[in-house]
């Protein structure tokens, strides 16, 4: 696959697994974290390996996690694969974990833009959306 030669163009980035950051990552394409990071990390979509440890919060419109993550997650949607260990709160629109993944913290529903805390408000985006927490459980 060839990759383009500008970093404004390229389609995702990767820190390997040989690679320590210390200090906060932002990326606004795709990252994929198989190393360490201790820091927040930042990212429109985050895909982290097994093998990797975010210690720091973690915000993503799309992430897929299966290494160790100390901090809180905020993500749109979220994939937390069997094979994740996270300590901290767990904020989603949608989820899905895996049987056998591990995660000590609270779970909270994320209201998206223009929903309030009353789910029982009657407006077009409320109808349109029912406001439900979406969680799915894979097997």
């Amino acid at each position: 696959m060839a990759r383009p030669s500008s970093p404004s163009g390229s389609t995702f980035s990767v820190i390997g697994a040989d690679v320590t950051i210390k200090g906060d990552v932002t990326a606004s394409t795709e990252l994929h974290v198989d190393g360490r990071i201790e820091g927040d990390v930042t990212c429109d979509s985050l895909v982290q390996g097994e093998s990797s440890v975010i210690e720091g919060a973690v915000s993503a419109e799309i992430a897929r996690l299966a290494g160790q993550v100390r901090g809180s997650i905020t993500a749109r949607q979220l994939v937390v694969l069997k094979s994740a260990r996270i300590e901290g709160d767990v904020h989603y629109d949608a989820l899905t974990i895996e049987q056998g993944a591990q995660v000590e913290g609270r779970f909270a529903y994320r209201l998206s833009e223009g929903q309030t805390g009353d789910r029982n408000a009657s407006s077009a985006a409320t109808q349109a959306d029912d406001g439900e927490p979406k969680l799915t459980l894979a097997q």
